[in-house]
């Protein structure tokens, strides 16, 4: 039954066509999807307020989604409801994201502080252990997760943390490192210290794609974008030592949780770089590209990513 589910998930998503050897799928038209209940409700945990919202069956395995930088709860909205008809989805807004408070605590931003906020929220829930989907920062924290409380976790999907220290290991990778710091996180840091949110936002913006990017989003975009100026002037104003803390390979080589790593075609060639040490670092053959897909690539091809995952999930 539950392989039936999940084959159900998989035509659920619709759109391009999956991976090579996607599972099979059962006669028939895929059944209708089941609509959920769109209430956010909030939880105070780990000395701070959380919006979340819970889906799906109660009895169902649990799989948490984790955002990235400039992101929150809605930036899963190619992947809640899909994954609601099979499992319990938990999206939420990460500590200073929208539509969470605004609040000035003086806690570093790290992933060390997120994973700590998360694990509370999986405890007070009572949904440990789930799969951990990351992307980017989120991705991070859920690495940190697995670190620090790895009976939380049953699996973990990583798609293109930033763990710059990686890099520094070759003279290539540690150049891409050292001309994002220099070209994109230095200049927003100095943007944010200096009270310009918008600069800083659109410095940080171009740098993960390109130049004039942010200038050329439609003004509703950039006005979703702004919004999370609370949460990006505590993350790039906090210790660097803290907010982006090496990981060494044999640190990495420790973790036993069960790993999807995913990338996106499209995405920075930082990225691919970070990918191609932790798939070495983790020792990890399950790495996957999303075709057409940029950072983060469950926005850019959410189809072919929600089949990747769900297979993963079914062996897993």
């Amino acid at each position: 039954m539950r392989i039936m589910l999940c084959c159900l998930l998989v035509v659920a998503c619709g759109g391009n066509p999956g991976p090579e050897n996607a599972a099979p799928v059962p006669g028939g038209p895929a059944s209708p999807m089941r609509v959920f209940d769109r209430t956010l409700h909030a939880l105070d945990v780990n000395g701070t307020r959380l919006v979340y919202r819970l889906s799906g069956d109660s009895g169902a395995t649990p799989v948490v989604f984790v955002h990235g930088t400039l992101g929150d709860l809605k930036s899963w909205s190619g992947q809640e409801n899909a994954f609601a008809q099979v499992y319990r989805v938990l999206v939420y807004s990460r500590r200073y994201h929208p539509p969470n408070p605004q609040v000035n605590d003086d806690q570093v931003y790290s992933p060390k502080l997120h994973a700590e906020d998360l694990a509370a929220l999986l405890l007070t829930l009572d949904i440990a252990p789930a799969h951990i989907v990351g992307s980017s920062y989120g991705a991070y924290t859920a690495l940190q997760l697995a670190r620090d409380h790895p009976q939380l976790v049953r699996s973990l999907v990583l798609a293109e943390p930033p763990v710059f220290s990686l890099l520094t290991g070759s003279e290539s990778g540690d150049s891409a490192r050292r001309a994002f710091y220099t070209r994109t996180l230095d200049p927003a840091r100095a943007a944010f210290a200096r009270g310009d949110s918008v600069g800083g936002l659109r410095l940080f913006y171009d740098g993960e794609s390109v130049r004039g990017a942010f200038d050329r989003l439609p003004a509703a975009v950039r006005a979703e974008l702004l919004a999370h100026a609370f949460e990006m002037r505590h993350e790039l104003l906090a210790e660097r030592a803290q907010y982006l803390p090496t990981i060494s390979c044999a640190e990495l080589g420790r973790i036993t949780t069960p790993v999807l790593l995913v990338r996106g075609e499209r995405s920075p060639r930082l990225f691919q770089l970070i990918s191609d040490e932790l798939a070495r670092c983790l020792q990890n053959d399950t790495t996957v590209t999303i075709p057409g897909a940029g950072h983060p690539p469950n926005a850019g091809n959410p189809s072919y990513y929600n089949q990747v995952v769900a297979r993963f999930f079914m062996t897993h």
